[in-house]
């Protein structure tokens, strides 16, 4: 009787291990190749619970999210002999479970290695240009170099980017130097063009001050307004030349002066009179100016000019 207990309890507990066993549990993000004997079952588990055969059949998982594999930066020459250095990361995400698990060793090592190796491909056959300003392009390629093995692995590329290029310190200072000429060269062009429309606008400004003469006058008031703004105790005025044209129209013609008698010596005057004082020099007159300078509290000067 208790051989009998015995052995049904020996029963019992052999039969709730090969049950815990036999039971598995699939993930939603994953998918289940089973094994029986070696040979891969043809039906792939789905996400839930599960029961195998207890010592026949292998459950290996395969994970179908996407996957980030970051690529190591590679060293390359580009089209145009320049060494760089680029590294990249590659998305992808299992397409099919039985061909990922069957068909490659590794296929994360696999996909790996091929996106090294299409790294450095793509810095040879690019311009030093192409990997700073046209990555899109190049991530396209990239893309499509991978996708082409891939697919015989059951692995779907989704994206391919290139994260870094790095430049040696040489080539950064060129670069650095050729950035700053032409920043200065398009300064000098803006500057240029200013000009030239300052010029077209201050010709424009002229003709009409020519055809309305009372719009120089107005522009003059307007220049000692926002002179006299600042405050200042001296306020230099120019003289208008029309204005001194029309006074010189005004101001009667001057004689020429008569020409000098010749000077006697002291030695002749004396002789002809010796009675006489000595004779004084001549007085020297000084030109008038050519400003006024006139005000209480400040002085305003005319200076002969063009106003504008």
């Amino acid at each position: 009787m208790n051989f009998w207990v015995l052995t049904m309890g020996t029963v019992a507990v052999l039969a709730i291990a090969s049950l815990a066993a036999s039971v598995r549990i699939v993930k939603q993000y994953e998918r289940g190749v089973v094994y029986r004997f070696g040979r891969v079952r043809p039906e792939i588990l789905r996400p839930g619970l599960t029961f195998l055969v207890p010592g026949v059949d292998r459950l290996e998982k395969v994970n179908m999210q996407i996957i980030t594999l970051p690529v190591p930066a590679q060293d390359g020459i580009t089209r145009d002999n320049i060494t760089v250095r680029v590294d990249a990361v590659v998305y992808f995400s299992v397409l099919d479970a039985r061909r990922a698990a069957v068909d490659v060793q590794d296929y994360l090592a696999a996909i790996g290695q091929v996106a090294q190796t299409s790294l450095r491909s793509i810095i040879g056959k690019s311009d030093l240009d192409d990997l700073l300003c046209d990555r899109e392009q190049l991530n396209q390629g990239m893309s499509l170099m991978l996708d082409s093995p891939a697919l015989d692995w059951g692995v779907h590329i989704e994206r391919v980017e290139i994260k870094d290029v790095s430049l040696p310190d040489a080539m950064k200072r060129s670069m650095s130097r050729q950035a700053e000429a032409e920043r200065e060269r398009r300064a000098r062009i803006i500057t240029a063009d200013g000009e030239l429309q300052a010029s077209q606008k201050l010709a424009e400004a002229a003709e009409v001050m020519t055809e309305h003469p009372a719009a120089l006058q107005l522009r003059l008031l307007q220049t000692v307004v926002e002179v006299a703004a600042e405050r200042n105790s001296t306020l230099v005025l120019p003289f208008p030349v029309e204005l001194l044209r029309f006074l010189e129209g005004r101001t009667p013609a001057i004689p020429p002066p008569l020409a000098p008698e010749p000077r006697q010596s002291s030695s002749d005057q004396t002789a002809q009179d010796p009675s006489s004082p000595p004779a004084l020099p001549e007085r020297v007159t000084r030109p008038p100016e050519s400003f006024v300078t006139a005000s209480p509290g400040s002085s305003l000067g005319f200076m002969p000019g063009q106003c504008g």
